[in-house]
């Protein structure tokens, strides 16, 4: 087995986390250079967390935030992971419909 696990020196980001200690978090991506300086022919990315209870325990969401600042990012995160929750159960969905029209066979698994 061939492994590539070079990392993208034209890709790099540094990472810095905002938490509220309550709700969630942001996570801004700010492009750097091989060498660790300021990328500014990039822009910064956000991602936003945030974990919702189930039967089954924590469930982490995690989406990407369109903003261009910490405080455009953190006036969008609400919409940003409400929109993630709904396209995941949206998912969620069709794969249980999915599984329920499933054709079964007597005598094949369980």
């Amino acid at each position: 087995m061939d492994l590539n696990l070079n990392l993208n020196a034209d890709n790099l980001y540094r990472e810095d986390s905002f938490n509220d200690l309550k709700v969630g978090a942001i996570r801004r991506l700010t492009p750097v250079t091989a060498d660790g300086a300021v990328d500014d022919s990039r822009d910064s990315l956000f991602m936003g967390q945030t974990q919702l209870m189930s039967p089954d325990g924590p469930f982490p969401v995690t989406c990407m935030i369109d903003a261009k600042t910490l405080p455009e990012a953190i006036e969008k995160f609400p919409a940003a992971l409400k929109q993630e929750v709904e396209r995941m159960i949206t998912e969620a969905q069709k794969a249980k419909k999915k599984e329920d029209s499933r054709i079964i066979v007597p005598g094949q698994g369980q």
